[in-house]
């Protein structure tokens, strides 16, 4: 699916019309200053996000069966290291139009389906570049997880947790534009199951938020429900 068809499905914009063409870009980020010499070996540990129209989409766990798809400032995820920027390409939809389209995906992407090998950011931001450019996001930026998906007993036990063991506090927020609404976390709590604060972050975006940290918000996307 392209970012044309897309945008028509998602209301029916004139694909002559392009006021709204705006380009799809991955937010990379190191998990670990170690990437810094393991990226010469075509290894690293990264996290990803969308970046489309002025905010940067993401994918991370919770415990419970709602949206794990978040939005933060564009190349300030909390908790990581901002190691480059790749165009994707570029669609043409509005605004409104996108939050329909992402809000529809988080429906697919439940905090608590979380996977560091099956399910995590890295395959979020590869299906949502799939669907909006037909483009994949580039393979190094995932192959630690394809890498553990054929050899997963080789890993440590603490990196084959489905989830963050963590519960966020939410509540709800208005779209100041489109009068949409969000979901904030306020005060995540991360359970001692797994006590190491690198792997914690390995697992999981979310896991590196903290009300003591001084970062940027996270906002969860709310679901569409059909």
């Amino acid at each position: 699916m392209g970012a044309e068809s897309t945008s028509s499905s998602g209301g029916g914009i004139d694909r002559n019309d392009r006021r709204y063409d705006t380009p799809v870009v991955l937010n990379v980020y190191d998990l670990t200053p170690m990437n810094n010499y393991s990226v010469w070996f075509g290894l690293g540990i990264f996290h990803s996000g969308i970046e489309v129209h002025g905010k940067e989409y993401g994918f991370g766990a919770h415990d419970f069966p709602v949206s794990g798809v978040f939005e933060v400032e564009p190349k300030a995820c909390p908790g990581f290291i901002y190691r480059c920027s790749i165009s994707l390409g570029r669609i043409n939809m509005s605004p409104t139009e996108f939050r329909t389209f992402i809000e529809n995906v988080a429906a697919e992407y439940h905090g608590d389906t979380y996977h560091l090998i099956s399910k995590n950011c890295n395959h979020f931001t590869d299906d949502i570049a799939c669907r909006l450019t037909e483009r994949r996001i580039p393979g190094w930026v995932n192959r630690l997880a394809r890498l553990g998906s054929l050899c997963s007993c080789l890993l440590p036990e603490s990196l084959q947790v489905t989830t963050v063991k963590q519960t966020p506090e939410y509540h709800h927020e208005s779209g100041e534009e489109d009068g949409t609404e969000s979901l904030t976390i306020t005060t995540p709590r991360v359970s001692t199951e797994v006590d190491d604060d690198q792997e914690r972050r390995l697992l999981s975006p979310l896991a590196a938020v903290s009300p003591m940290s001084g970062c940027g918000d996270v906002t969860f996307v709310k679901e569409a429900h059909t």
